[in-house]
């Protein structure tokens, strides 16, 4: 019995040393192709004047080399942390992050309202193994995971997947660089298609548009307001363009639009509409989102000067 006991802790040293290493490997590997993950751009950029938070529609101020021209055509320092489905919680998780270890001067938010009507866009965004396999380990990073757990409703599988490594490991991507499939189609033009905007819509709202979602989800917007004036940055919450076809079948959108001014009103955060500055199609690479050229003409015609402070 006592050869049977060390022969099994033997074969379990050697299984967890292998594991160890292959986690090590993969760990490495994530460093090699980092590129859209925010964390990781977190530890690549230092203080900033404007840091940029929301989901896809946000992440194409960032495609290509968009937010290096922004930086050239305002002189000042933009480190964009959007990332695709993700709603004022994780956005929030983001934040504290930043914060953490940088400081910012400004926080511009870009509010969907699909993302404050689900758990989908929120806790449930936590749990994404394709998030977690491109997220560096770091002991901060899974602390908070885990407070989030106890408090906020995220899965504590999360966790426990991100501090093991397991999708990190068994990813089959893991060569691949960490992108976005749709910073490809950055360059393309849209044709406007009714039924491909009806199945976007029904997907963006898989549980409807139910009021207690938004009064927690706004909820956590205000606390992310909150801890980026808390570290002494002022926040800005906009609406990026979107195609009239588009824009016209968005549920209870103004209805939405009314909650949050008010919200964003009691904690003095300036709100910018922007969602009819560019409804024309060929500004968008699909269905919902900015192409290379509907981000320089926003940029030319809005967005500058709301950087600059005009």
């Amino acid at each position: 019995m006592k050869r049977l006991a060390a022969c099994a802790l033997l074969f379990a040293a050697i299984g967890l040393a292998l594991y160890a290493a292959v986690y090590y490997a993969s760990e490495r590997l994530v460093q090699r192709t980092a590129h859209a993950n925010p964390f990781h751009k977190i530890e690549a950029r230092g203080d900033a004047d404007w840091v940029i938070l929301g989901a896809s529609h946000a992440m194409a101020l960032d495609f290509g080399d968009s937010n290096d021209r922004m930086q050239r055509a305002t002189g000042l320092a933009i480190v964009n942390l959007a990332a695709t489905g993700t709603g004022p919680l994780y956005n929030r998780f983001v934040l504290e992050e930043y914060l953490r270890r940088h400081r910012a001067r400004n926080v511009l938010y870009v509010a969907d309202a699909f993302t404050f009507y689900s758990k989908a866009w929120n806790e449930d965004r936590f749990a994404d193994a394709k998030l977690i396999r491109r997220t560096p380990f770091e002991p901060a990073i899974a602390a908070r995971m885990w407070r989030y757990a106890r408090e906020e409703g995220v899965d504590p599988r999360a966790v426990l997947d991100y501090v093991s490594g397991f999708s990190k490991v068994n990813n089959r991507e893991r060569l691949q660089r960490d992108a976005w499939e749709a910073e490809a189609q950055f360059g393309r033009t849209y044709r406007p298609s009714a039924s491909v905007a009806a199945k976007r819509i029904a997907y963006l709202y898989p549980d409807g548009t139910p009021a207690a979602a938004l009064d927690r989800y706004l909820g956590e917007l205000d606390d992310l307001v909150a801890v980026a004036k808390g570290a002494g940055a002022r926040v800005v919450v906009i609406k990026l363009p979107l195609p009239d076809l588009f824009r016209g079948k968005l549920p209870d959108e103004a209805a939405f639009d009314a909650r949050l001014a008010a919200t964003l009103a009691r904690r003095g955060v300036a709100f910018h509409d922007f969602s009819a500055s560019l409804s024309d199609p060929r500004f968008f690479f699909d269905s919902d989102h900015l192409n290379r050229a509907g981000m320089e003409a926003f940029f030319a015609r809005e967005l500058k000067g709301l950087l600059e402070g005009a």
